[in-house]
């Protein structure tokens, strides 16, 4: 045998040689699932739930027209701070203040018509107590001539004297019993005029003190949609007034926000809350929650589902309030601003990444045999109730297979979750890709690449 046909025999049995050897990693590579994994560790978690609404303060008011007139004088501009009795408007008010001076002089006439009509009153008391005394010593003398009458000591004419004095008299006591009575119906009828009058003093006293606007508190002209000049109305049914101005009291500030509806059953009066403002990036300002809504809002309508006639199905929100705790200076009403809440807090918790977290069902449980294929799955007890169950847990790394362990979970944060059972701290686990996460099956050989970050969804 030539040397070269020794070398070309060589060079054939190592091309063979190594197609066996590329055949066979190809095959065992061919149910190799790449994967990528991460180690169960202790951190700190918070779980947050956020929600988008804006900047309002605590307390504030519209100061609607309470009568009908022009305005004369606007004592304030928008942005204004006020003090709380400060004069904010001044309506015109030259009949309401006639009104007031034509029901002032009234009253002043009644109370002086109540004191003539008392010393009436005490002139016809002493006129009365004079007449009785005339009555008395008028009854004295006639019964006095009486007897003398009868003993004839004294003549006809002079009992006769006697006997019209004494009717005189008694004349003159029912005239005096009678200007009293008269006296005490005038004192009465004074003083229902003095109420009287106090009454239309008191309601055109209403109307005038409504055509001047002062500050109900502390706070700052947030609106003032109205100018000098212009004419005002009082709102009757069915139908707004004019508003004059908006003022809030700054010192308090909330965000009003609409949490969703599967995030409400979390939130508790008292939690901490930070809120960004659209208007000042890149700063978060400390809060808490002071406010939960108990009726729902519709998201689409906004209308409370207390006020709807028919049930719905549409998502729904509900009304929360953050309170600032040391709010910034140049806050104003209606600023965008997005709340989050911390519900929950754990201190050196269990945790794993979220995306390894899956859930099977039994019957996609059943292990690969050693050629990748997925084992038949025993016959079922209960086959109803198993294709109903879902088991929650995460594939765990074991010398370059896969085993499906279940965990119970806690709180979860941003990326990572809090497990309660199930998995040891250093475990490894697999994180992704979703899609291969997805197919996964115990028993699967993995192949761990790590140098691609994890992308939800992928």
């Amino acid at each position: 045998m030539t040397t070269t046909r020794k070398i070309l025999i060589g060079v054939g049995a190592l091309v063979i040689m190594l197609i066996i050897i590329g055949v066979s990693m190809s095959q065992s590579n061919k149910n190799v699932s790449t994967v990528q994994t991460s180690k169960v560790q202790r951190m700190d978690l918070a779980s947050v739930v956020s929600a988008s609404g804006e900047i309002k303060p605590k307390t504030y008011v519209n100061i609607d027209a309470n009568a009908f007139g022009r305005i004369i004088k606007l004592y304030v501009k928008e942005g204004d701070k006020v003090k709380k009795g400060q004069l904010l408007a001044q309506l015109e008010s030259v009949q309401s203040a006639a009104d007031v001076n034509g029901a002032q002089a009234a009253l002043q006439a009644s109370r002086s018509d109540e004191i003539a009509a008392e010393a009436a009153t005490n002139t016809s008391m002493a006129s009365l107590n004079k007449a009785k005394s005339d009555a008395e010593k008028a009854q004295l003398d006639w019964e006095r001539s009486q007897g003398l009458y009868k003993a004839g000591l004294i003549p006809k004419s002079d009992y006769d004297t006697q006997k019209a004095a004494w009717q005189t008299a008694q004349a003159g006591l029912a005239q005096a019993q009678a200007t009293l009575a008269q006296a005490k119906a005038q004192r009465e009828s004074a003083g229902r005029h003095i109420t009287q009058n106090e009454a239309d003093l008191a309601r055109f006293a209403d109307v005038l003190q409504k055509t001047r606007y002062v500050a109900p508190f502390d706070g700052v002209v947030t609106s003032l949609p109205v100018r000098e000049g212009e004419t005002v109305v009082i709102g009757i049914q069915n139908s707004p007034g004019s508003t004059l101005m908006s003022i809030a009291d700054m010192s308090i500030i909330t965000a009003e926000v609409e949490m969703d509806e599967t995030d409400i059953v979390d939130l508790r009066l008292g939690q901490p809350a930070e809120v960004s403002i659209d208007a000042i990036p890149n700063k978060t300002f400390k809060a808490v929650v002071t406010e939960i809504g108990d009726n729902a809002i519709v998201r689409s309508t906004g209308v409370a589902t207390s006020q709807q006639t028919t049930a719905s199905d549409e998502a729904k929100e509900f009304k929360v309030v953050v309170t600032l705790t040391n709010p910034p200076e140049n806050l104003r009403p209606g600023l965008s601003a997005t709340a989050k809440v911390t519900t929950a807090s754990r201190s050196n918790a269990l945790s794993i990444p979220i995306q390894a977290v899956t859930v099977r069902k039994p019957s996609e449980l059943q292990p690969v045999n050693s050629k990748g294929a997925v084992q038949a799955a025993a016959p079922a007890q209960d086959a109803k109730s198993n294709a109903k169950t879902e088991i929650q847990g995460v594939f765990v790394v074991r010398n370059r297979k896969v085993e499906f362990v279940p965990v119970k979970t806690g709180i979860s944060g941003t990326n990572d979750t809090e497990v309660l059972s199930g998995v040891k701290e250093g475990d490894e686990i697999v994180t992704g890709p979703y899609k291969v996460l997805r197919a996964l099956h115990p028993g699967n050989t993995i192949k761990v690449d790590n140098s691609t970050p994890v992308v939800a969804g992928q």
